[in-house]
């Protein structure tokens, strides 16, 4: 089992190696994780930085103190992979974030589609992103990253067209996709984006509008999966074919 990893917003320690993780991260640590003197862990920042530290104690219920090796930082990967999710219905959007965490995608950007029964407006909108946000860092918790995936804020139909005008690849999936994605040409570089249509599907005008932007519709296999699922699936089959899995 790899070391748990834990969020912090700094890596200072108090000029004998020594780290103080206390607040909720902490709490989680001592309380929860129950961890002891001598265990690893890894501290990281979300955004790549990281180091690894051996547990040398605990102060209280909430304060872990922590051995703090050398901090280093993770490069980015590439082809950068951004996956335009339309809104689900309930908590489905959060199943999607956290596997698509899971996988290895790099960002996440909700779209309120036109078929979408789920719409995000005013109070309630800013409540679901916030969801979403928070079920991408623990979900990069969870599966040991250090570099965890970005939520944007929730797009139009003409911003996701922008996002498909500048990747290198740009794909929708879709039923009147004549190629298959698992035999697509992908570039080594650059972004690749990927669009994941609601249960209704994508509507023509918006098809059209992609289309003209540059992406092309392909299909992900014979079965037809839900939208909660049909990002990760396409996004795990994408990692692999770009080498980002070896």
């Amino acid at each position: 089992m790899t070391a748990p990893v834990f969020v912090v917003d700094h890596f200072d320690t108090d000029g004998t190696g020594r780290y103080v993780l206390d607040g909720p991260e902490g709490r989680h640590a001592v309380a929860v994780k129950r961890l002891r003197a001598g265990e690893g862990v890894v501290l990281t920042d979300g955004a790549g930085r990281w180091a690894e530290g051996e547990v040398d104690g605990t102060e209280g219920k909430e304060r872990l103190i922590v051995r703090l090796g050398r901090v280093t930082e993770e490069p980015e990967e590439f082809p950068r992979l951004t996956v335009v999710q339309a809104l689900p219905k309930g908590d489905r959007g959060e199943v999607a974030v956290e596997t698509m965490t899971e996988v290895g995608v790099d960002v996440v950007v909700p779209w309120a589609a036109a078929r979408c029964i789920t719409q995000w407006k005013g109070e309630r909108g800013a409540k679901s992103l916030a969801k979403w946000r928070a079920t991408a860092r623990e979900a990069g918790k969870q599966s040991r990253r250090v570099r965890f995936p970005r939520v944007a804020d929730a797009a139009t139909g003409k911003q996701v067209a922008s996002l498909l005008a500048e990747a290198e690849f740009a794909a929708v999936l879709h039923e009147s996709g004549t190629e298959f994605l698992a035999t697509a040409e992908l570039p080594a570089s650059g972004d690749i984006v990927l669009v994941v249509g609601p249960e209704g599907g994508v509507s023509p005008e918006e098809l059209a509008l992609f289309e003209e932007a540059g992406a092309r519709a392909y299909r992900l296999g014979r079965s037809v999966l839900r939208t909660s699922t049909a990002g990760t699936a396409a996004a795990a089959l994408l990692l692999g074919r770009t080498g980002r899995w070896s």
